[in-house]
Protein backbone atom coordinates (compact mmCIF):
# COMPACT_ATOMS: atom_id res chain seq x y z
CA UNK A 1 0.00 0.00 0.00
CA UNK A 2 1.18 3.53 -0.79
CA UNK A 3 1.54 6.07 2.01
CA UNK A 4 4.44 8.21 0.77
CA UNK A 5 3.96 10.96 -1.83
CA UNK A 6 7.38 11.68 -3.41
CA UNK A 7 8.49 15.26 -2.86
CA UNK A 8 5.70 16.03 -0.42
CA UNK A 9 5.14 16.07 3.32
CA UNK A 10 2.58 13.87 5.05
CA UNK A 11 -0.85 15.31 5.84
CA UNK A 12 -3.29 13.23 7.90
CA UNK A 13 -6.87 13.10 6.65
CA UNK A 14 -8.86 14.39 9.63
CA UNK A 15 -12.32 14.38 8.04
CA UNK A 16 -13.89 12.26 10.74
CA UNK A 17 -17.52 11.37 11.41
CA UNK A 18 -17.86 13.64 14.41
CA UNK A 19 -21.28 12.63 15.73
CA UNK A 20 -21.14 12.25 19.51
CA UNK A 21 -22.75 9.73 21.82
CA UNK A 22 -23.95 11.80 24.78
CA UNK A 23 -25.78 11.29 28.03
CA UNK A 24 -28.71 13.44 26.83
CA UNK A 25 -28.69 12.06 23.28
CA UNK A 26 -28.69 15.56 21.80
CA UNK A 27 -27.11 14.36 18.56
CA UNK A 28 -29.45 11.42 18.19
CA UNK A 29 -27.27 8.83 19.93
CA UNK A 30 -27.84 8.58 23.69
CA UNK A 31 -25.51 6.64 25.95
CA UNK A 32 -27.05 3.19 26.37
CA UNK A 33 -25.14 0.22 27.81
CA UNK A 34 -24.86 -2.55 25.23
CA UNK A 35 -26.26 -0.54 22.32
CA UNK A 36 -22.90 0.27 20.71
CA UNK A 37 -19.80 -1.67 19.72
CA UNK A 38 -16.30 -0.17 19.93
CA UNK A 39 -14.24 -1.43 16.99
CA UNK A 40 -10.47 -1.29 17.46
CA UNK A 41 -7.22 -2.81 16.35
CA UNK A 42 -4.52 -3.43 18.94
CA UNK A 43 -2.00 -2.48 16.25
CA UNK A 44 -3.26 1.10 15.94
CA UNK A 45 -2.08 3.75 18.42
CA UNK A 46 -5.19 5.89 17.94
CA UNK A 47 -7.49 2.94 18.65
CA UNK A 48 -5.31 1.80 21.55
CA UNK A 49 -6.16 5.03 23.37
CA UNK A 50 -9.79 3.92 23.49
CA UNK A 51 -8.81 0.42 24.63
CA UNK A 52 -6.81 1.82 27.57
CA UNK A 53 -9.42 4.38 28.62
CA UNK A 54 -12.26 1.87 28.39
CA UNK A 55 -10.34 -0.53 30.64
CA UNK A 56 -9.29 2.12 33.16
CA UNK A 57 -12.90 3.31 33.48
CA UNK A 58 -14.39 -0.19 33.58
CA UNK A 59 -16.67 0.19 30.57
CA UNK A 60 -16.25 -3.40 29.35
CA UNK A 61 -19.90 -4.34 29.89
CA UNK A 62 -21.39 -1.00 28.91
CA UNK A 63 -19.38 -0.65 25.69
CA UNK A 64 -18.47 -4.06 24.24
CA UNK A 65 -15.41 -4.24 21.99
CA UNK A 66 -14.60 -5.84 18.64
CA UNK A 67 -10.94 -6.38 17.72
CA UNK A 68 -10.00 -6.25 14.04
CA UNK A 69 -6.95 -8.05 12.74
CA UNK A 70 -3.61 -6.24 12.55
CA UNK A 71 -3.24 -6.28 8.76
CA UNK A 72 -5.66 -4.51 6.43
CA UNK A 73 -5.69 -3.83 2.71
CA UNK A 74 -6.57 -0.65 0.83
CA UNK A 75 -10.25 -1.41 1.30
CA UNK A 76 -10.74 -1.92 5.01
CA UNK A 77 -9.93 -3.41 8.38
CA UNK A 78 -11.20 -6.98 8.59
CA UNK A 79 -12.45 -9.29 11.36
CA UNK A 80 -10.17 -12.17 10.48
CA UNK A 81 -9.50 -12.93 14.17
CA UNK A 82 -13.11 -14.04 14.61
CA UNK A 83 -14.52 -17.44 13.59
CA UNK A 84 -15.53 -17.34 9.95
CA UNK A 85 -13.92 -13.94 9.54
CA UNK A 86 -17.03 -12.10 10.76
CA UNK A 87 -17.64 -10.00 13.83
CA UNK A 88 -20.05 -12.16 15.88
CA UNK A 89 -22.29 -9.23 16.83
CA UNK A 90 -22.27 -7.00 13.75
CA UNK A 91 -22.10 -9.95 11.34
CA UNK A 92 -19.74 -8.13 8.97
CA UNK A 93 -16.42 -9.16 7.45
CA UNK A 94 -15.07 -5.63 6.89
CA UNK A 95 -15.43 -2.46 8.91
CA UNK A 96 -16.15 -0.67 5.63
CA UNK A 97 -19.62 -2.21 5.69
CA UNK A 98 -20.48 -0.23 8.83
CA UNK A 99 -19.17 2.99 7.28
CA UNK A 100 -21.26 2.46 4.15
CA UNK A 101 -24.30 1.78 6.33
CA UNK A 102 -23.81 5.26 7.78
CA UNK A 103 -22.90 7.04 4.53
CA UNK A 104 -23.49 5.25 1.21
CA UNK A 105 -20.59 6.20 -1.04
CA UNK A 106 -18.35 6.98 1.96
CA UNK A 107 -14.96 7.91 0.48
CA UNK A 108 -12.82 8.82 3.48
CA UNK A 109 -10.58 6.76 5.71
CA UNK A 110 -11.93 3.51 7.16
CA UNK A 111 -10.32 4.13 10.53
CA UNK A 112 -10.28 2.71 14.04
CA UNK A 113 -11.37 3.37 16.64
CA UNK A 114 -14.96 3.49 15.45
CA UNK A 115 -18.15 3.13 17.47
CA UNK A 116 -20.93 1.27 15.67
CA UNK A 117 -24.63 1.42 16.50
CA UNK A 118 -25.54 -2.26 16.76
CA UNK A 119 -29.27 -1.97 15.87
CA UNK A 120 -28.51 -0.22 12.56
CA UNK A 121 -25.01 -1.59 11.93
CA UNK A 122 -23.83 1.95 11.11
CA UNK A 123 -20.79 3.84 12.37
CA UNK A 124 -21.74 6.60 14.78
CA UNK A 125 -18.30 8.17 15.11
CA UNK A 126 -14.63 7.66 14.35
CA UNK A 127 -13.54 10.95 15.95
CA UNK A 128 -10.87 9.27 18.06
CA UNK A 129 -9.81 12.30 20.18
CA UNK A 130 -13.42 12.94 21.22
CA UNK A 131 -14.26 9.28 21.79
CA UNK A 132 -12.01 8.96 24.84
CA UNK A 133 -13.08 12.32 26.29
CA UNK A 134 -16.71 11.25 26.00
CA UNK A 135 -15.89 7.93 27.65
CA UNK A 136 -14.74 9.96 30.66
CA UNK A 137 -17.58 12.48 30.72
CA UNK A 138 -20.70 11.20 28.93
CA UNK A 139 -20.36 7.58 30.05
CA UNK A 140 -19.58 8.51 33.69
CA UNK A 141 -22.72 6.86 35.19
CA UNK A 142 -21.45 3.52 33.86
CA UNK A 143 -17.88 3.74 35.16
CA UNK A 144 -16.73 1.04 37.56
CA UNK A 145 -16.53 1.88 41.27
CA UNK A 146 -13.11 3.43 41.87
CA UNK A 147 -12.61 4.54 38.27
CA UNK A 148 -10.01 7.33 38.00
CA UNK A 149 -10.76 10.84 36.76
CA UNK A 150 -8.84 10.97 33.50
CA UNK A 151 -10.14 14.39 32.46
CA UNK A 152 -10.81 16.34 35.68
CA UNK A 153 -12.37 19.77 35.19
CA UNK A 154 -9.66 21.71 36.99
CA UNK A 155 -6.89 20.22 34.82
CA UNK A 156 -8.59 20.29 31.42
CA UNK A 157 -6.87 23.45 30.11
CA UNK A 158 -3.45 21.98 30.95
CA UNK A 159 -4.35 18.55 29.58
CA UNK A 160 -5.63 20.08 26.36
CA UNK A 161 -2.48 22.19 25.94
CA UNK A 162 -0.18 19.20 26.43
CA UNK A 163 -2.31 17.02 24.16
CA UNK A 164 -2.12 19.59 21.36
CA UNK A 165 1.68 19.72 21.19
CA UNK A 166 2.10 15.99 21.81
CA UNK A 167 -0.30 15.21 18.97
CA UNK A 168 1.38 17.63 16.57
CA UNK A 169 5.00 16.76 17.26
CA UNK A 170 4.95 13.20 18.67
CA UNK A 171 1.75 11.20 17.97
CA UNK A 172 1.49 12.49 14.41
CA UNK A 173 5.14 13.54 14.25
CA UNK A 174 6.38 9.98 13.89
CA UNK A 175 4.08 9.56 10.89
CA UNK A 176 5.24 12.84 9.38
CA UNK A 177 8.79 11.50 9.56
CA UNK A 178 7.95 7.99 8.38
CA UNK A 179 5.76 9.07 5.46
CA UNK A 180 7.86 12.06 4.39
CA UNK A 181 8.31 12.30 0.65
CA UNK A 182 11.46 14.42 0.69
CA UNK A 183 14.62 14.82 2.74
CA UNK A 184 13.51 18.30 3.78
CA UNK A 185 10.10 17.28 5.11
CA UNK A 186 11.62 14.25 6.85
CA UNK A 187 14.29 16.29 8.64
CA UNK A 188 11.76 18.92 9.71
CA UNK A 189 9.53 16.27 11.26
CA UNK A 190 12.52 14.49 12.81
CA UNK A 191 13.79 17.66 14.47
CA UNK A 192 10.36 18.59 15.83
CA UNK A 193 9.83 15.09 17.16
CA UNK A 194 13.05 14.90 19.13
CA UNK A 195 12.81 18.51 20.32
CA UNK A 196 9.41 17.65 21.79
CA UNK A 197 10.69 14.39 23.30
CA UNK A 198 13.47 16.39 24.97
CA UNK A 199 10.85 18.84 26.27
CA UNK A 200 8.80 15.94 27.62
CA UNK A 201 11.89 14.44 29.27
CA UNK A 202 12.54 17.71 31.09
CA UNK A 203 8.93 17.91 32.22
CA UNK A 204 8.78 14.29 33.38
CA UNK A 205 12.11 14.48 35.21
CA UNK A 206 10.23 16.59 37.79
CA UNK A 207 6.80 14.95 37.72
CA UNK A 208 5.67 11.35 37.60
CA UNK A 209 2.80 12.17 35.24
CA UNK A 210 2.28 14.78 32.54
CA UNK A 211 -0.42 16.86 34.25
CA UNK A 212 -1.06 16.82 37.99
CA UNK A 213 -0.16 13.91 40.26
CA UNK A 214 -2.39 11.21 38.76
CA UNK A 215 -2.82 9.50 35.39
CA UNK A 216 -4.83 11.59 32.95
CA UNK A 217 -5.91 11.54 29.32
CA UNK A 218 -2.56 13.16 28.48
CA UNK A 219 -0.60 10.15 29.73
CA UNK A 220 -2.78 7.74 27.74
CA UNK A 221 -2.17 9.68 24.52
CA UNK A 222 1.59 9.80 24.94
CA UNK A 223 1.87 6.16 26.07
CA UNK A 224 0.40 4.66 22.91
CA UNK A 225 3.15 6.29 20.84
CA UNK A 226 5.99 5.54 23.25
CA UNK A 227 5.10 1.85 23.53
CA UNK A 228 5.53 1.53 19.73
CA UNK A 229 8.70 3.58 19.50
CA UNK A 230 11.48 1.00 19.60
CA UNK A 231 9.44 -1.76 17.95
CA UNK A 232 8.38 0.37 14.97
CA UNK A 233 9.11 4.09 14.83
CA UNK A 234 12.85 4.00 15.52
CA UNK A 235 13.66 1.86 12.47
CA UNK A 236 10.59 1.66 10.25
CA UNK A 237 9.88 5.43 10.43
CA UNK A 238 13.55 6.48 10.68
CA UNK A 239 13.02 8.18 14.06
CA UNK A 240 16.49 7.04 15.03
CA UNK A 241 18.32 9.74 16.95
CA UNK A 242 17.71 7.62 20.04
CA UNK A 243 15.74 4.57 20.98
CA UNK A 244 13.21 5.05 23.75
CA UNK A 245 15.42 2.74 25.83
CA UNK A 246 18.23 5.29 25.39
CA UNK A 247 16.16 8.19 26.80
CA UNK A 248 16.23 7.45 30.53
CA UNK A 249 13.38 9.65 31.74
CA UNK A 250 10.92 8.72 29.00
CA UNK A 251 11.92 5.05 29.21
CA UNK A 252 11.26 5.01 32.94
CA UNK A 253 7.97 6.87 32.50
CA UNK A 254 6.82 4.48 29.76
CA UNK A 255 7.71 1.42 31.86
CA UNK A 256 5.86 2.90 34.82
CA UNK A 257 2.70 3.19 32.74
CA UNK A 258 3.22 -0.19 31.06
CA UNK A 259 3.33 -1.86 34.47
CA UNK A 260 0.18 0.00 35.60
CA UNK A 261 -2.98 -2.14 35.17
CA UNK A 262 -4.92 -0.94 32.16
CA UNK A 263 -1.91 0.09 30.09
CA UNK A 264 0.59 -2.65 29.33
CA UNK A 265 -1.90 -5.47 29.63
CA UNK A 266 -3.70 -4.11 26.54
CA UNK A 267 -0.55 -4.04 24.35
CA UNK A 268 -0.01 -6.62 21.60
CA UNK A 269 3.55 -6.30 20.30
CA UNK A 270 3.00 -8.96 17.64
CA UNK A 271 0.04 -7.08 16.14
CA UNK A 272 1.95 -3.79 16.28
CA UNK A 273 4.95 -5.11 14.37
CA UNK A 274 2.93 -7.04 11.81
CA UNK A 275 0.68 -4.08 11.05
CA UNK A 276 3.38 -1.53 10.31
CA UNK A 277 5.80 -3.81 8.50
CA UNK A 278 3.23 -5.62 6.36
CA UNK A 279 0.75 -2.83 5.59
CA UNK A 280 3.31 -0.14 4.71
CA UNK A 281 4.64 -1.99 1.69
CA UNK A 282 6.05 1.15 0.07
CA UNK A 283 8.35 1.58 3.10
CA UNK A 284 9.02 -2.14 3.66
CA UNK A 285 8.56 -3.84 0.27
CA UNK A 286 10.04 -7.16 1.44
CA UNK A 287 7.34 -7.61 4.07
CA UNK A 288 9.90 -8.83 6.59
CA UNK A 289 8.67 -8.38 10.16
CA UNK A 290 11.48 -7.76 12.68
CA UNK A 291 11.99 -10.44 15.31
CA UNK A 292 12.93 -7.94 18.02
CA UNK A 293 13.16 -6.05 20.19
CA UNK A 294 12.61 -8.38 23.11
CA UNK A 295 9.69 -7.20 25.27
CA UNK A 296 10.96 -8.33 28.69
CA UNK A 297 12.79 -5.02 29.44
CA UNK A 298 9.36 -3.41 29.77
CA UNK A 299 9.10 -5.23 33.12
CA UNK A 300 12.35 -3.81 34.54
CA UNK A 301 12.06 -1.57 37.64
CA UNK A 302 11.32 2.03 36.72
CA UNK A 303 12.04 3.85 39.99
CA UNK A 304 9.41 6.52 39.26
CA UNK A 305 7.45 6.17 42.50
CA UNK A 306 9.97 8.43 44.24
CA UNK A 307 8.55 11.37 42.29
CA UNK A 308 5.29 11.00 44.20
CA UNK A 309 1.90 10.89 42.65
CA UNK A 310 -0.88 8.32 42.90
CA UNK A 311 -1.72 6.56 39.64
CA UNK A 312 -5.47 6.37 40.26
CA UNK A 313 -5.88 9.25 42.69
CA UNK A 314 -8.62 8.35 45.16
CA UNK A 315 -9.68 5.48 42.90
CA UNK A 316 -8.43 1.94 42.42
CA UNK A 317 -6.76 -0.09 39.65
CA UNK A 318 -8.97 -2.05 37.27
CA UNK A 319 -9.37 -5.72 38.01
CA UNK A 320 -8.07 -8.62 35.93
CA UNK A 321 -8.72 -8.56 32.21
CA UNK A 322 -11.81 -10.46 31.08
CA UNK A 323 -10.59 -13.71 29.55
CA UNK A 324 -12.06 -12.84 26.15
CA UNK A 325 -10.03 -9.61 26.04
CA UNK A 326 -6.63 -10.96 27.05
CA UNK A 327 -3.79 -10.43 24.60
CA UNK A 328 -2.69 -13.72 23.01
CA UNK A 329 0.03 -15.59 24.88
CA UNK A 330 3.50 -14.64 23.69
CA UNK A 331 2.43 -11.20 22.44
CA UNK A 332 2.94 -9.47 25.79
CA UNK A 333 5.44 -10.10 28.62
CA UNK A 334 3.13 -9.24 31.52
CA UNK A 335 2.00 -12.15 33.70
CA UNK A 336 -1.73 -12.58 33.24
CA UNK A 337 -1.93 -10.55 30.03
CA UNK A 338 -2.37 -13.64 27.87
CA UNK A 339 -4.54 -16.70 28.38
CA UNK A 340 -3.19 -19.13 31.01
Amino acid sequence: MTYVSPGKGYERDSRYIATRITADGREGFPVRPGRYRLVVSRACPWASRAVVVRRLLGLEQALPMAVAGPVHDEDSWTFDLDPGGRDPVLGIERLKEAYLAREPGYDRGITVSAIVDVPTGAVVTNDFPQITIDMSLEWAPHHRPGAPELYPAELRPDIDAVNEVVYRDVNNGVYRAGFAGSQETYEEAYERLFARLDWLSDRLARSRYLVGDTITEADVRLFTTLVRFDAVYHGHFKCNRNKLAEMPVLWGYARDLFQTPGFGDTVDFDHIKRHYHLVHSDINPTGIVPAGPEPEPWLAPHDRAGLGGRPFGDGTPPGPLPRAERVPAGHNPLPGAGPP
